[in-house]
């Protein structure tokens, strides 16, 4: 199916690493602190006039330890909508979703399976209610935030490919002033009747069809390493060149070791994949010509990836991953 592009103009997608914004290792439990920096930043990245002073609160809703509405909403009458450029947020489970999912087997799928279809309703829960705490942080920053589930949006895959994926709501939403927020999702599966289909996967058909200026994923490390980076010796990679097939190498620094693969570790539970797929993924937006970084969340780092700082070119001093397409 042909979809029509945005009216305006797609400035970035940001990826949203569940390890960054959730406490990986307690079940179902955000990192606050993370979460607010992380919209702090990608507010003044994407609408240039706010500060902290000026942002128009968009979460009315009550929170823990608050007993009444909020007051403010009669002096909004007049105050002009703020500018902000065009984006997307697709944030990963982290300590969401993937202990359901792996326990119950819904990335194998088989639906006519108890465990399996309970397993389904117990991700999607997991997945929305912390998509939801993602949504209210950020409209607490002043960003018009909407959640969109793919499961919701009739997103569907065959074998684990995505095969059914209609953004017209997506494109609606940005070009109506909304920022659409996505997450990794349990949906069907024509083959396997269900699986997982990751955050990472979404961003991958989101840069084909809309292309984007540049994509950022934050993490909770400072980006991709030689091996895990808790591993004594471990080397930041800085730049992958990515080739017309889709292949790829390291182009800075010079490995000592070219003939070692670079390796990759994967939680128990990670239904997703982790971080190979991260680089598969990110490779292929490569290849559409679409730059990609991969910085820590909530440093001076990712505030320079979220503002196309990079784009001009990477300075000696930033630490991440530039994932580039080199004919």
């Amino acid at each position: 199916m042909e979809h029509k592009k945005t009216a305006k103009r797609l400035r970035c997608i940001v990826k949203l690493g569940g390890a960054a914004i959730t406490c990986k290792n307690k079940l179902e439990t955000i990192d606050e602190e993370n979460l607010k920096e992380v919209s702090s930043q990608i507010r003044q990245a994407f609408v240039p006039e706010s500060t902290s002073a000026n942002v128009i609160g968009m979460d009315w809703s009550k929170r823990p330890g608050q007993s009444e509405a909020p007051t403010f909403i009669n002096d909004l009458c007049d105050q002009p909508v703020a500018d902000s450029e065009s984006f997307i947020v697709v944030h990963g489970a982290g300590s969401f979703g993937h202990f359901q999912a792996s326990k119950s087997g819904v990335h194998k799928g088989g639906l006519s399976r108890s465990l399996v279809k309970a397993g389904f309703v117990a991700t999607r829960i997991s997945v929305t209610s912390l998509n939801l705490e993602i949504v209210r942080a950020l409209a607490r920053e002043g960003i018009p935030s909407i959640g969109m589930s793919p499961f919701s949006c009739g997103w569907s895959t065959c074998q684990r490919n995505m095969t059914e994926a209609d953004i017209s709501m997506v494109i609606k939403a940005i070009d109506t002033g909304f920022i659409p927020v996505l997450h990794g999702d349990a949906v069907l599966d024509t083959l396997q009747e269900c699986t997982i289909l990751s955050g990472d996967v979404i961003i991958r058909h989101l840069a084909a069809e809309l292309k984007p200026e540049f994509v950022v994923f934050l993490t909770d490390v400072l980006g991709v390493y030689d091996r895990p980076p808790v591993e004594p010796g471990a080397v930041l990679i800085r730049e992958i060149a990515v080739r017309e097939d889709g292949s790829w190498s390291v182009v800075k620094p010079k490995l000592e070791d070219t003939s070692k693969p670079v390796e990759f570790t994967v939680a128990a539970h990670d239904t997703t994949g982790g971080m190979v797929t991260k680089i598969t993924e990110a490779a292929m937006i490569a290849k559409l010509g679409i730059d990609v970084y991969i910085t820590k969340a909530g440093t001076d780092h990712s505030v320079k990836a979220l503002s196309g700082f990079l784009k001009g070119g990477i300075p000696d001093d930033w630490l991440g991953t530039a994932i580039r397409y080199m004919s």
